[in-house]
């Protein structure tokens, strides 16, 4: 499943993760470069996993994958401003 969330999501075409609501793995992306960083908080965002149920574990897959591709800054600079 990792290969396939690593094509889909720097493909050219998105890819469907919840049907019932039409949320693409794009938007589950851009989610979690926002802040999201539980599955509850797609479903408040997106409605991602709130009807048939069956994309929350692809859905929380994705959110792990881009929390884990997002850079974290080094701990020197968590006092600077």
């Amino acid at each position: 499943m990792q290969l396939r969330t690593r094509l889909c999501a720097g493909g050219a075409r998105p890819m469907y993760v919840c049907v019932c609501h039409g949320v693409t793995d794009r938007a589950i992306a851009q989610a979690a470069q926002e802040g999201a960083c539980s599955l509850g908080e797609l479903a408040q965002s997106l409605r991602v996993a709130t009807c048939c149920g069956k994309c929350a574990e692809l859905a929380q897959s994705l959110l792990k994958a881009a929390d884990q591709a997002t850079p974290e800054a080094p701990a020197w600079l968590a006092g600077v401003t």
